[in-house]
């Protein structure tokens, strides 16, 4: 008897990842996690330009982080009435490096990086890569039935936060997210290959 494989051999389901448009501050590089910006005329334009790449896509799931950058971008593409919301997609909390660029950050803190370091001690510490990844890892488990039964996982969400995403479905440690960029209004695709995690896409702005 041949092996059970729970995916279908043509074409196994996918996570798919969107990072939101771009906001005046993803475009300044400045470090945005609680503070609620809209997207740019620039960034409206590129949320629907993913939309006809991934309209026919069959997703069981839609989870969008609840800042309205994130779901804008998935309404522009199409999905704004599936989306649901849940604060694990949310974007690292930054504490009180938020607003700041990684230049000024590393004027106060040398060296400083995000992925490795964390955000700042004191009354207003943020998070770690560590901590985001127990918010990731629920998200995961969350798609996983959905997965099982053949069908696609879509994902709108934050540049870092996407990042920690990739670097937990292939096994990388929490700071792995730092070697996978994710440009605004970018997709990625995580699969599987022979029953391991891989991934399939990434990076890829339409």
């Amino acid at each position: 008897m041949a092996p059970h494989h729970p995916y279908p051999a043509a074409k196994p389901p996918q996570v798919v990842l969107l990072r939101h448009g771009e906001t005046e501050w993803s475009l300044n590089g400045r470090h945005t996690g609680i503070t609620d910006l809209p997207l740019t005329e620039e960034g409206e334009r590129r949320a629907r330009a993913v939309g006809p790449v991934i309209a026919e896509r069959d997703f069981g799931l839609v989870l969008s982080s609840p800042r309205r950058r994130a779901m804008r971008t998935a309404e522009l593409a199409g999905f704004g009435d599936r989306i649901e919301t849940t604060e694990d997609l949310a974007e690292f909390d930054y504490g009180a490096y938020e607003g700041l660029t990684t230049p000024q950050i590393q004027d106060q803190r040398p060296g400083w990086d995000l992925w490795r370091d964390g955000t700042p001690p004191g009354e207003t510490p943020g998070e770690t890569a560590g901590q985001v990844r127990v918010r990731v890892e629920r998200v995961l488990a969350r798609a996983q039935p959905v997965l099982d039964e053949g069908r696609d996982v879509l994902l709108v969400a934050h540049g870092h936060l996407l990042r920690a995403v990739g670097a937990a479905w292939i096994g990388l440690p929490p700071d792995g997210g730092a070697r996978l960029v994710l440009s605004t209004a970018a997709l990625a695709e995580l699969g599987f290959e022979h029953g391991q995690r891989v991934i399939d896409l990434w990076n890829a702005v339409p």
